[in-house]
């Protein structure tokens, strides 16, 4: 199974009404965030069978438009084992329930997006260090017993990169 990692974008500082906490929306720069993500995942031709979210308002607004960026046409699944909080048994429950899909991707929040990646690339199940920043997506296989990262990609790295694609693309002026 392949598995993306999805960190939900910046969607500005926390509130401590969990409730109130729980609505908080993505930021201008977390909404620009999600479009390098979408673009690079786009021209990386990554194709999902289903995208899992939390239910909060930050993460669920990612989802859809990281992968209305991507092209995918399905419906987007809300996963409580997502919620902040969650634990590793409740995500192992998750995937669970996805086993017969060969390409997932989940959108979540730190701490526990982290140590799910983490954990999924140890061959002893102990945690690995893996540090989702917000917007970040990381690309794990997992196997019978273990996993292996193949990337992990933040949206600093993916907007210097069509930056730099961008100036490299534009004509060049001759001076005499």
């Amino acid at each position: 199974m392949i598995l993306y990692f999805l960190r939900h974008a910046s969607a500005g500082e926390s509130v401590a009404n969990p409730k109130k906490d729980e609505k908080r929306a993505l930021d201008p720069a977390g909404i620009e965030q999600c479009g390098y993500v979408g673009r690079a995942l786009a021209a990386l031709d990554t194709h999902v069978e289903v995208v899992i979210s939390s239910p909060l308002k930050r993460a669920a607004q990612t989802a859809s438009l990281v992968s209305n960026e991507m092209g995918y046409e399905g419906k987007l699944q809300f996963h409580d084992g997502l919620r902040p909080g969650s634990t590793f048994a409740d995500f192992r429950r998750l995937l669970g329930s996805y086993s017969k899909h060969e390409a997932i991707m989940v959108v979540g929040h730190n701490p526990n997006l982290s140590e799910f990646a983490g954990r999924c690339i140890s061959e002893t199940g102990c945690e690995a260090v893996i540090d989702l920043k917000k917007g970040a997506v990381a690309r794990v296989e997992i196997g019978r017993n273990s996993g292996v990262l193949n990337w992990c990609l933040t949206p600093k790295i993916l907007r210097t990169l069509y930056t730099a694609a961008a100036e490299s693309s534009r004509p060049k002026t001759s001076r005499k």
